[in-house]
C-alpha cells in the first residue's frame, strides 16, 4: 500500500493539558471500563457524534446496548433523551405536548422542554417499532436537525440520535429510514472465553460518572465536530475512491448517499487521532456504513490491504476490530497497559488484578517480535515488566 503523506496535528491545547481528543478518549474509556466486549459501542458513538451522523446498533435483548449508550452519555454530559418505542407510542411522548395555552389562541404548538427535540444525545430503543408519525417527524429532526410540528419549528442541539432494535427490518419502508443511520454495529452476546469478566463485572456496582468527568465535554465533541468539517480530505480521496469501488464490487450495497457520508466518518477519525488531515490510517471506518453484520464482514475482508496500516489513538479498540491491523493492536495494547500501570502504580494488591497485568503482557509478547515492538509500546512493556516482576 502506498503510504500517504504526514498529516498535519491538531493545533495543541495550553502545555500540559489534555487535547480535546484526548477528553473524549478517556470519557469514553471510562464508559467502557467493566463493560465487556462493548467498547465499539462506546467508541464508534464518540465517532458518530464528531462526525455528525446517526448510529443504529443492532443485537438480541439483554446485550447491554442501552447501557454502554447511557454510560458514554453521562460521560459526555448535555442534556440526555431516552425512550423505549412500542406500535402504540404517540409522537407527543418523544417531541412534547401541545402548548395548551397556545391553542386556546388558535395556535397548534408544542412544549419541547425536556423531550427529544431539546436534547444533545438521544437514545430510542426498538426504533422500528415506532409509527409512521413517529418517524415522519423523526427523519425531519435526524437529517436537518430541526423540528418542525404545527407552527412549531425549533433549531435542535442534537449531536447524535443511537437507535437501537433487536434485529434490522424487512419492511423496505423502514430499511429506507433505517439508511439515515450511517453507522452501524451489531453486537453479539459475550463469548464464552470471557463469562468470568462477564460474571465479575456484574457482581461489581456500577462505579460513579467521575468528577472530573461529570463536567460537560460537549465543547470538546463540537470543536472536534468543526475540525472535521475542515479536515483536509484531498490526500485520501482517491483511496476512498477505491475502496469504494470494491466495496460495490464485491457486492456491498453503498448508495450514493451513503458513499458521500463516508467522508464525515474519516474526517472524524483523522481528528481524534489528533490531525487535520485525513490519511489511509482513516479508512478503518468504511465497514461500519455496510448494511448487515455479514456485509460488514464482506467489507473488511476486501479492504483488507487499504486497512493494514489502520489505527486510532483514541478509538483504539474500534480501529483494531474492524481493520485487525498490528498499527491498531499496538495502539490499543499500549493504551490498556498505560492505563493499568496508572491505576495501580506498583505491585497490585490481590491476585485478579497481577493477572490483567500479566494477560497484557502477554498478549504483547505473542502479538509482537522484540524487534518490531514500536517505541511507545516497548515503554509499556517494559513497565509492566518491573511491576509484576518478583521483588
Amino acid at each position: 500500500m502506498t503510504e500517504t503523506t504526514a498529516a498535519a496535528p491538531l493545533p495543541g491545547p495550553a502545555a500540559g493539558s489534555p487535547s480535546d481528543a484526548e477528553l473524549i478518549a478517556t470519557a469514553v474509556a471510562a464508559a467502557g471500563r467493566d463493560m465487556v466486549e462493548r467498547e465499539t459501542v462506546a467508541e464508534v458513538l464518540a465517532l458518530c457524534a464528531v462526525a455528525g451522523e446517526h448510529l443504529l446498533v443492532i443485537g438480541a435483548p439483554g446485550t447491554a446496548k442501552s447501557e454502554a449508550v447511557r454510560r458514554v452519555a453521562a460521560q459526555l454530559g448535555g442534556r440526555y433523551f431516552e425512550y423505549l418505542l412500542g406500535r402504540f407510542t404517540e409522537p407527543n411522548e418523544l417531541f412534547g405536548p401541545v402548548d395548551l395555552r397556545r391553542l386556546r389562541e388558535g395556535r397548534v404548538e408544542f412544549e419541547t422542554a425536556g423531550m427529544l427535540p431539546e436534547a444533545d444525545i438521544a437514545f430510542l430503543d426498538e426504533i422500528f417499532l415506532g409509527s409512521t408519525a413517529v418517524l415522519n417527524t423523526l427523519l425531519g429532526l435526524l437529517n436537518e436537525r430541526v423540528f418542525r410540528r404545527g407552527r412549531t419549528t425549533l433549531a435542535s442541539p442534537l449531536r447524535i440520535c443511537v437507535g437501537a432494535a433487536n434485529h434490522l427490518p424487512e419492511d423496505p419502508a423502514l430499511a429506507a429510514f433505517a439508511d439515515r443511520f450511517l453507522a452501524r454495529v451489531f453486537v453479539e452476546p459475550v463469548p464464552d472465553a470471557r463469562l468470568e469478566e462477564l460474571l465479575e463485572s456484574g457482581r461489581r456496582p456500577a462505579a460513579p460518572v467521575a468528577p472530573t468527568a461529570t463536567r460537560d465535554l460537549l465543547g470538546a465533541l463540537d470543536r472536534l465536530a468543526a475540525a472535521a468539517r475542515g479536515c483536509d480530505l484531498d490526500s485520501v480521496t482517491p483511496l476512498l475512491a477505491t475502496a469504494l469501488r470494491r466495496l460495490r464490487a464485491a457486492g456491498v450495497p453503498v448508495s450514493d448517499r451513503r458513499a458521500v457520508r463516508s467522508q464525515n466518518l474519516v474526517a472524524a477519525a483523522a481528528v481524534l487521532d489528533g490531525r487535520t488531515s485525513a490519511s489511509a490510517r482513516d479508512l478503518w471506518v468504511l465497514p461500519l456504513i455496510a448494511p448487515t453484520a455479514d456485509s460488514q464482514t464482506l467489507a473488511r475482508e476486501t479492504l483488507a490491504d487499504l486497512i493494514d496500516q489502520a489505527a486510532n489513538r483514541s478509538l483504539a479498540h474500534t480501529s483494531e476490530e474492524l481493520s485487525r491491523s498490528t498499527a491498531a493492536r499496538a495502539e490499543r495494547l499500549m493504551r490498556t497497559g498505560a492505563a493499568l500501570l496508572a491505576e495501580h502504580g506498583g505491585l497490585p494488591d490481590g491476585q485478579d488484578s497481577r493477572l490483567r497485568l500479566e494477560a497484557v503482557l502477554r498478549e504483547i509478547d505473542a502479538g509482537f517480535d522484540p524487534a518490531d515492538l514500536p517505541a511507545p509500546l516497548a515503554g509499556v512493556r517494559a513497565g509492566l515488566v518491573a511491576v509484576v516482576a518478583p521483588s
